[in-house]
Formats: C-alpha cells, structure tokens, sequence
C-alpha cells in the first residue's frame, strides 16, 4: 500500500538464474545437465562457491558454502574456474536490453536489477510486458533465462522474482501488497538474515502479520533503526527510488554467527564467505579499493576493526581473503569467542599495480 499522495510506481526486479553457472553450461557443452560449481577448488585450503548450477543446487550446493562441503553434498559437482572478463560483458549486454525500456536502472550485482518502467521509454505502459520482453531478449540474445518480479515498489518486487525461479515471472500487484507481505514469513523478508530471523521467530513473529501487531517504537526497541523499516514495509510502504548513480564510498559485508567462532579456522571459512559477497559488490560498480577493514565483535560485545593498505586497488577475491586472513591472525588470541564478523573495502582508484605489489601497513 502506497501512501495516498504518491502516484503508483511499476517496479520489475530482474535476477538472472544461476548466472555465473548457466554461461558456463551455455559456453561449454560439456557441463550442460550437470552439477557443477562456480568458484575455488576444494583441494588444499579449500575455496567457497560462487554460483552452483540447478543440478547441484538440489544436492543443498548454494553460493558462498566451502567448496570442501558441496564436494560431500554432491560428490559429482564438478568445480569450474570463475571467468569474471565474461560476466562482466554478459551483464553488460544484459544492461543494453534494459536501456531500451529505461534509464532508471539501478544494478544490485553483475546479475541482477531494479528497472523502474512507470513510464517506460517504447511507451507500452505495462510492466508486466515489459518484464516480458526483457525476459525474452534475454534468452533470444544472450541464450540465458531469468525470472522477475513486477510491483509497486523495490522490496516487493525482489521478493516476487524469486518465488517462481528459473524462468519466471510473478506480478504482486498493489491490491495485494500488503495482504502478499502479511503472509510472508519472517525469514524471507530481504534483508532479515538467519540471527534476526531466529530472534524473530523466539518473539512468537513468525510471519509479517506477527511483525504488524508491534508497534512501530516496539520494533525499533528490539531491532534498532531497521525497526522503523519493518514497521513500514510490513504495511506494503517502501518509497526507497531506484537509483541509477548511487555514489559509493566504501563497501562492506559483515553477519553475525547465532554460535561463537573459537578456531581460526571457523574464523577463515567466515571470513572467505563475506571475501566473496564483497567482490560481487565491488564488481557490481566496477570498483577497486586499496584499504581492507576487518571488523570483529567479541561474545563480550567488545567491537576492534583492522584495516591493512595496499599500494593498488584490488577486487579480486583471493585477495580480499587472504588479507582478511592475514587481519584476522594477527587479531586472534587463544581465548578468543567471536560473534559477528565483517569485511570492508574502501579508499576507491584505478592506479596501476606496482612491481611486486607490496603491502603497507595503513
């Protein structure tokens, strides 16, 4: 439900499936019908997914899990090398079909979008045909699917592209906001990660109809500031525009563990997890950053942050992981119980690497 003032918006979220793993199925025939996974191999230390394929996705393989633990869930995945030159260009392709419906455009990551089409530019006024259209360049164009989600505002309509995937479309139209959001369950709300969602669910707020019952001061006492989100978009309100030029200064990732990490090893796989959501958002805006922050939240709720300066700006993952690493052992001591961990980039260039690549200390 809009607010009685604000014209109705037509929002589509566009989500590519399984992207990185379908143009690896799409290039090399090889893989197609198979599991296979996207990201480092699992031998030595071991790497994290990227993108697992459909084929593996139903063995439990997801993005972002150890590479060591898809090889048990599915000892059949075949690990593939991530080719991000191509991604790269794919999404950019995939940008072009979306220009000529729209110049709002705001990227969320390589392969996904919000497009607002309220007044689109070939003049066809629906978004449902809009998202249509789209859907069907993609795969004419680019041989790839995606679904999408098509409402009266951005977190509606990402939640909608997910429901019907691969291949779908799913309108939630503004009569049915706010009945659709009564009825979604607490941990699907985007955003409400896996603690939050916990907590929610020992209040007794299962669903966005439990959330409704509080108060809009009851939630921001129990889940700070994003309370007063909770509060608005349980009701079908999100006036959030989207955004095609959003200046980014800094970029992070951080989440917090509902079991305290003792072993650096924990430490590491964590820190690997958050390594990759940081470079998909430094892809996401073609960005490089020379300064790594790691952020650490002890049990005691004690919080110290580490940043390391590089003498280049870097987004490629290994990176990323192994300064986090470097970081995080010179933090770590015996007795150490860590509840929350985040990784950031920031100081944004595009200066040439020098000979070597040494690291300075910031």
């Amino acid at each position: 439900m809009q607010t009685p003032s604000s014209p109705l918006r037509k929002i589509i979220h566009i989500d590519m499936d399984a992207f990185y793993a379908s143009i690896e199925q799409r290039d090399f025939p090889e893989y197609r019908g198979k599991p296979i996974a996207v990201g480092g191999s699992p031998e030595g230390r071991g790497g994290v997914v990227a993108t697992a394929s459909y084929e593996a996705r139903k063995f439990g393989v997801r993005s972002a899990m150890p590479s060591k633990r898809a090889q048990q869930l599915c000892p059949d995945v075949i690990f593939v090398r991530p080719r991000f030159d191509v991604y790269k260009e794919v999404s950019r392709r995939i940008r072009e079909i979306f220009h000529r419906y729209t110049d709002l455009i705001e990227p969320l990551s390589l392969d996904e979008a919000y497009l607002d089409v309220t007044q689109d530019k070939q003049g066809i006024g629906s978004a449902i045909e809009v998202a249509k259209l789209i859907k069907q360049a993609i795969k004419d164009e680019l041989r790839l699917t995606a679904s999408a989600g098509v409402s009266v505002n951005k977190f509606v309509a990402k939640i909608a592209s997910d429901m019907q995937k691969p291949d779908g479309l799913t309108f939630i139209g503004p009569s049915a906001v706010e009945q659709f959001m009564e009825k979604l369950p607490v941990e699907k709300f985007h955003g409400v990660g896996r603690v939050t969602a916990s907590k929610m669910q020992r209040m007794g707020l299962h669903t966005g109809a439990d959330l409704k019952k509080l108060s809009e001061s009851d939630l921001v006492q129990h889940f700070g500031k994003t309370g007063r989100f909770y509060y608005r978009i349980v009701r079908g309100i999100d006036d959030r525009p989207v955004e095609p030029h959003r200046e980014t200064k800094s970029l992070s990732a951080e989440d917090t563990f509902p079991h305290d990490l003792t072993t650096l090893e924990e430490m590491y796989a964590e820190l690997d997890k958050l390594a990759l959501t940081v470079h998909n958002r430094l892809v996401r805006y073609n960005l490089k950053g020379r300064t790594i922050t790691l952020k650490v939240k002890y049990s005691d709720f004690r919080i110290i942050t580490r940043n390391l300066s590089l003498s280049f700006p870097v987004n490629d993952v290994a990176t990323i992981q192994a300064t986090a690493r470097q970081l995080m052992a010179a933090a770590f001591y015996e007795d150490n119980k860590i509840r929350l961990l985040g990784i950031g980039l920031s100081n944004f260039g595009e200066a040439a690497p020098p000979p070597g690549g040494q690291l300075e200390l910031f």
